[in-house]
């Protein structure tokens, strides 16, 4: 096979078009760095070497390229690096700090004086601001900005935390002889400084661990503190046994754990999630650190607050911050543990937003929903395929040529799509549809002419910014501005009115744009002209350099490239609300406009937002959820996206899922039989495909429909588990999905183990991840692990163990830890309906311990209700407990507000007990203290179990399940239930 070669010099955007082209048609599978999907398709910029080689390998071919040529090209793009900035380089001598004083707020302000001035990647800013406080009594922070002038920091209005000391000279009450050492400490936090040159670091009271140490001490891997207007860098030394995870959103192809040697860089950028090691759609500055000390695990985090563009380079032993702006605004939250950790970062950022009950069901979307009738046909087959589904959605084939807030009024004319709604609605369904920030450029839309006279959108030179995304020409709504909020708030009120949607999907929000620098409208020609690829820039553009803020002194590793930070997006010298520079603010763009649409949301009709954005920066979960936008339909971004969800979690972002099935090109069958079997259990569960896709719905293929069924089935029947995990997210951060870790800290062997993950403390998800293998080799921590679908199965080990599982096909392998109560349902086609049917619980002991304990718990509310809390009459809480002891089990329920299940007549219909010793006496099953009588139709049964016992030499042990049938216990209400060991066992 042979490709034309465009005229004019060979760029990487020539070989993304040829590749993009050829991993379409299957021609190539091989994965460019930043190549971006084809519905966000965009060019990328290449080194003058890289460039030049190009070049060379195009012309030696004449005209053509052959596949061969190109593969090797390809290669070269996918390991060339092009970031020489990752070898260390010292700058300068640092600072030192010439005063010191307490605040009357209670924290440390000093003065730092560079030690001598440099001019690389520009002037050192003169003399510094050292502001330290214990804020609360695990969160420690250290600000350190311009002594004499304000500079950029996360506007406090967006993210509201306490001021930092007011900017002021000291300079006069200087010590000659400042001390060496001196020490400022909290409950458990420490912070140290030595003061020339100037380092700090913060140390753990409870057993005096270095958490983090900016001191290079003579260090080849890092030099001291520089501080400059457009270049910062800090470094701490680490331990050569600390693990860290965060600093996102990037695609880790090593797994959750932080790599040595990988690069991590911080910006938005709209390129597809298939592209390792790049900077993605979100911003999160923050990572975690797990230790052993002593035996013990050891869990702190380090929040930098700055929005600008950084590298941060991990070599093992340091970790290095390269920032292009801002201040050094850090957070030291001191756990101990993973859970506690997340507490204290939520309880600064916010904690994640409610999600109403309905978000937990199955979402399907699609680009290329040409027309109604094929979004009523869908939901219609999924219907007949008794494949349950919550909410269908509508990519941008609703809108009026790609117009925000428009409808088209051929394809989905207002009537019959307002007649399709309100049958779902009928029903319980919901329906949402995509909304990107640019704003088209045309005189006759509302939309935009109410955004110009209201004066919304970023300038440039004092006029609105000019972009193209799929409208074609847009504006950019300036969503710091209080007017945009105002107006944005006001469009989603109008549309709304328009089609009464039930939430709002924010995409593109980076921001995007397919055209890069200072551009104009062509005249003379249609743009877009309608046909051909809608992502390529037809308008007429010029580079923008002549600006710092434009060509900044240090390059950061963006889009993986290097490319300018002003490429495909806004112009990073444009000009925001007060002055406020995109250079600045441009990560923030998609937070700022998730608030904006919340608060919209929420004023509607006092309902419960829900909103999915793709762009998030720290703080973006108490607003909205996020998926781990464009995939493929690969099994390599099947295992990645277990990754990416478990580090949303850390990150406060905890409705997160990734596209089922991939969004590009083509999966296949079996992938989407495997893809299903793991998205079932991703908090936000949605199958979402390509324009350019064949279609891969769930009924598409039989295989791919029984896996759902019976995936989705169990996800159904956990709702209330998974509501009551969104609850503990809303009230402590705790993250839905979580790597094993979170509930087994001290147990090392799973601290980077990425291809399980927990739902909660306790329900265990172990999927295949690999094409053709029909078992699946998988981490069991210590204890007795219950299987979900065969409670029967029980596998138990006191020190943990892999054990090769058999999963054929149609099965997925879910087990539930013991000293567990889980509340279940049974199920339905629609949370609505399977939100009524009877309750059981599933109580789970060691196995065959002879004394156990065992907890749960159950939050329910009017999930329309905006806040999600204990409200009488709204909603209700229930602790479950449970304990075996010399032979009697005891299980019982202590009731908070217990009106609203009361109200609607929730009831407790089984119960099982797992793990119980099958040697027992006698049984008397009693409910509330009375005994139960055999008039009753309560039905009292036992069950062996089949248990693997992996502990070398262990005994032999006899368990049994037991299972109470026909209760009618009010959830409402508080129970006691008890009995004692000793039923028949009956044998399978």
């Amino acid at each position: 096979m042979a490709l034309m070669v465009p005229d004019g010099p060979i760029t990487a955007s020539h070989v993304r078009a040829v590749y993009s082209s050829l991993s379409f048609h299957g021609t190539l599978n091989t994965k460019l760095p930043s190549n971006r999907s084809l519905k966000r398709a965009s060019s990328s910029s290449v080194t003058p070497q890289l460039a030049s080689l190009v070049t060379t390998m195009f012309s030696s071919t004449g005209s053509f390229l052959s596949l061969s040529v190109f593969t090797v090209l390809v290669l070269l793009l996918s390991f060339y690096q092009v970031n020489s900035s990752s070898t260390p380089t010292k700058i300068g001598k640092g600072y030192r700090l010439i005063s010191i004083e307490e605040t009357p707020g209670g924290g440390i302000v000093g003065v730092l004086q560079v030690k001598q001035k440099n001019n690389i990647y520009g002037p050192d800013i003169p003399l510094l601001q050292l502001h330290v406080k214990h804020e609360t009594q695990d969160r420690l922070r250290v600000h350190i900005t311009d002594a004499e002038k304000q500079r950029w920091e996360v506007p406090y209005d967006l993210l509201p935390r306490e001021k930092t000391q007011a900017l002021k000279q000291t300079i006069g009450r200087s010590r000659k002889n400042p001390i060496t050492v001196q020490e400022y400490s909290g409950s458990e936090l420490i912070f140290s400084y030595i003061a020339d040159p100037f380092s700090f670091a913060v140390k753990r009271k409870s057993n005096g661990q270095t958490l983090f140490n900016s001191s290079s001490d003579g260090s080849e891997s890092f030099g001291e503190m520089v501080f400059k207007d457009q270049y910062l860098e800090i470094s701490t030394q680490l331990p050569k046994d600390a693990s860290l995870y965060g600093l996102g959103e990037n695609t880790q192809p090593h797994g959750i754990k932080l790599y040595p040697g990988d690069p991590y860089t911080l910006y938005t950028t709209d390129i597809s999630a298939i592209n390792l090691n790049a900077d993605l759609y979100g911003s999160h500055p923050v990572y975690m650190d797990l230790r052993k000390v002593k035996g013990k695990a050891d869990a702190h985090a380090v929040l930098l607050l700055n929005s600008n563009g950084m590298d941060v380079f991990y070599r093992g032993t340091s970790l290095t911050y390269k920032i292009i702006g801002g201040v050094f605004d850090f957070y030291f939250f001191s756990g101990p543990t993973p859970l506690a950790v997340v507490d204290q970062y939520t309880s600064l950022i916010g904690r994640p937003a409610p999600m109403p009950y309905w978000a937990f069901g199955f979402h399907q979307c699609r680009w290329g929903y040409h027309n109604l009738s094929v979004v009523e046909d869908v939901v219609e087959n999924y219907k007949k395929a008794r494949i349950p589904l919550d909410v269908i959605w509508n990519d941008d084939d609703h809108m009026d040529g790609h117009k925000d807030f428009t409808l088209n009024p051929n394809n989905y004319p207002r009537p019959k799509l307002l007649a399709f709604l309100e049958k779902i609605h009928s029903i319980g369904m919901k329906y949402i549809v995509i909304i990107d920030p640019g704003i088209g450029v045309n005189s006759s839309y509302g939309v935009y002419q109410r955004g110009i006279a209201d004066d919304v959108f970023i300038k440039y030179e004092g006029e609105p910014y000019l972009a193209q995304v799929w409208p074609g020409a847009v504006n950019f709504p300036d969503f710091l501005n209080p007017k945009t909020v105002d107006w944005w708030g006001d469009e989603i009120r109008r549309f709304h009115e328009l089609v009464p949607v039930d939430g709002l999907w924010i995409d593109m929000n980076e921001a995007s744009n397919f055209c890069s620098g200072l551009c104009k409208i062509p005249k003379g020609k249609v743009c877009p002209s309608g046909t051909g690829p809608g992502w390529v820039c037809c308008l007429d553009c010029k580079n923008i350099t002549k600006t710092r803020w434009d060509d900044p002194p240090y390059k950061i590793n963006a889009s993986g490239l290097q490319v300018p930070i002003g490429y495909k997006t806004i112009a990073t010298s444009a000009a925001h609300y007060n002055g406020v520079l995109e250079y600045d603010a441009h990560s923030l763009y998609g937070f700022s406009q998730s608030i904006a649409t919340h608060k919209a949301l929420q004023g509607l009709e006092g309902k419960r937002p829900f909103i999915l954005s793709r762009s998030t920066y720290v703080g973006s979960g108490k607003y909205a959820a996020h998926w781990t936008g464009d995939n493929q339909g690969t099994w390599e971004d099947l295992k990645y996206s277990i990754s990416t969800m478990i580090n949303f979690g850390i990150f406060g972002v905890p409705m997160v899922g990734s596209d089922i099935c991939g969004f590009y090109p083509a999966p296949t069958e079996e992938l989407c039989n495997r893809w299903i079997e793991v998205g079932a259990f991703y908090p936000f569960s949605r199958d979402h495909a390509n324009f350019y896709s064949p279609r891969q719905e769930l009924y598409q293929w039989d295989s791919v429909a029984e896996s759902a069924r019976t995936a989705l089935g169990m996800r159904y029947r956990i709702l209330p588990y998974l509501y009551t995990l969104s609850y503990e997210a809303h009230t402590t951060g705790a993250p839905i999905a979580r790597p094993l870790f979170f509930s087994f800290p001290d147990y090392t062997e799973c601290y980077g183990l990425s291809t399980q993950f927990l739902l909660g403390s306790s329900l265990m998800i172990s999927p295949v991840l690999e094409q053709g293998k029909s078992q699946v080799k998988a981490l069991f921590p210590p204890g007795s692990w219950y299987s979900v679908f065969d409670m029967t199965q029980v596998i138990t080990s006191e020190g943990g163990q892999y054990v090769t599982l058999d999963a054929p096909l149609h099965v997925v392998n879910v087990h539930l830890h013991q000293n567990t109560i889980l509340p279940m349902q049974q199920g339905g086609m629609i949370s609505k309906e399977a939100r009524m049917t009877p309750f059981s619980l599933v109580v789970t002991f060691p196995a065959g311990a002879s004394d156990g304990k065992a907890s749960g718990k159950l939050f329910l509310d009017d999930d329309e209700l905006p806040e999600m809390k204990l409200a009488s009459g709204s909603a209700t809480y229930v602790d479950f407990y449970a304990t075996v002891s010399q032979g009697t089990v005891k299980l019982w329920s202590e009731v908070q507000e217990s009106k609203f299940a009361l109200d609607k007549g929730w009831k407790i219909g089984k119960v099982n007990v797992l793990g119980l010793d099958g040697s027992g006496a006698p049984s008397t099953l009693e409910l509330d203290g009375k005994p139960v009588t055999a008039a009753s139709n309560v039905e009292m049964t036992s069950l062996e179990q089949k248990l693997e016992d992996l502990q070398v030499g262990s005994e032999k042990k006899r368990i049994v399940m037991v299972e109470v049938n026909g209760l009618e216990i009010p959830v409402g209400k508080n129970f006691a239930m008890s009995w004692k060991m000793g039923v028949r066992v009956e044998k399978r």
